[in-house]
């Protein structure tokens, strides 16, 4: 997929993501968790979760809601940018941190991360992630770039995300 294309993608969606950002924190997590993408090439039911990170040249705190999976005892998130060309802003900033921060519905956690290893490990990974959300195997076929496997381990409980 061209970037062009990942931009009209993601321009379409905005005013849906900023509707679901805002509920979810509105809420504190107790709506937003779990959306209906079917629209999409999802399911009615997928489970969304909010990521909390340092903006790697700004500085500011950014959070943004992804797709995610629970495989081992991990949370997954997917780096996908629709198939765009380039890694999503969300993930070259966590390749500056050895932590962040994640909130599932209405718990939040401190995390460390890593990526799914080469190989057996990914491979495992990313098909469980593509049954999770199938438009995923269509965005990797659309571009040269190996989109990232992000497995975020909890480290310790903190308190729920805030508007």
């Amino acid at each position: 997929m061209s970037n062009e294309s990942s931009a009209t993608i993601a321009a379409a969606r905005r005013d849906w993501k900023t509707e679901h950002l805002e509920m979810y924190l509105e809420s504190g997590g107790a709506s937003g968790h779990i959306v209906d993408v079917h629209d999409i090439g999802g399911h009615p039911f997928t489970t969304t979760l909010l990521l909390r990170y340092r903006g790697r040249k700004s500085g500011k705190t950014i959070i943004t809601p992804l797709i995610y999976g629970d495989i081992g005892g991990e949370v997954v998130i997917v780096g996908s940018k629709g198939g765009a060309d380039h890694h999503p802003a969300w993930y070259l900033n966590l390749v500056e941190t050895p932590q962040l921060d994640f909130q599932v519905a209405t718990q939040a956690f401190r995390a460390s991360w890593r990526e799914a290893a080469a190989g057996a490990e990914r491979q495992r990974v990313w098909d469980f992630m593509v049954g999770v959300f199938p438009p995923f195997a269509s965005y990797q076929a659309s571009t040269q770039r190996e989109i990232p496997l992000v497995m975020m381990k909890a480290i310790e409980p903190i308190e729920s995300f805030k508007a």
